[in-house]
């Protein structure tokens, strides 16, 4: 039977991509306590790059936003594979902290970040409110546009 996060996934038509597998010495979480700390997730679906480049020269805000959920779609699953495929044992998402891939004179970072912050309040309600960070960095691995990454509070 279904739980109540992926029952919401299901009516919001959202698909999670596979969890990617780290590409140095890390691991994808680490836990103490109740609280995950998930590593850094990349605008990437199943392992192939997406928005590739700058925000502020390849790529809009709008762009970037897409960018973001993407990385945030990424952090539920590994999130899902942290819980034992239980999402229903999300008690909070704490703070998400993303860095944005911008030109120097790029300012919507925290715009950017919307498309991440969205996303976790859609799935996860009131529960998906958290604090945040958004700072725009001079370059992110393989030149992606966004990476995300989360602590959340798990039973």
């Amino acid at each position: 039977m279904a739980g109540r996060i992926d029952t919401r996934l299901k009516e919001l038509d959202i698909e999670l991509p596979t969890p990617s597998t780290p590409g140095a010495n890390y691991v994808p979480f680490v836990r103490s306590g109740t609280l995950l700390f998930l590593t850094g997730q990349l605008s990437q679906w199943n392992g192939e790059r997406r928005f590739v480049g700058k925000l502020g020269r390849e790529w809009s805000v709008e762009q970037g936003r897409e960018a973001a959920r993407l990385c945030g779609l990424n952090l539920i699953a590994h999130l899902r594979t942290a819980a034992g495929g239980d999402l229903d044992r999300v008690r909070r998402c704490v703070r998400l902290a993303g860095y944005v891939n911008s030109t120097p004179d790029f300012l919507a970072q925290s715009q950017v970040m919307n498309g991440a912050s969205d996303l976790f309040v859609d799935v996860f309600g009131d529960a998906g409110r958290h604090a945040r960070m958004a700072v725009g960095v001079a370059a992110l691995p393989y030149d992606v546009a966004v990476e995300v990454e989360g602590v959340f509070d798990v039973e």
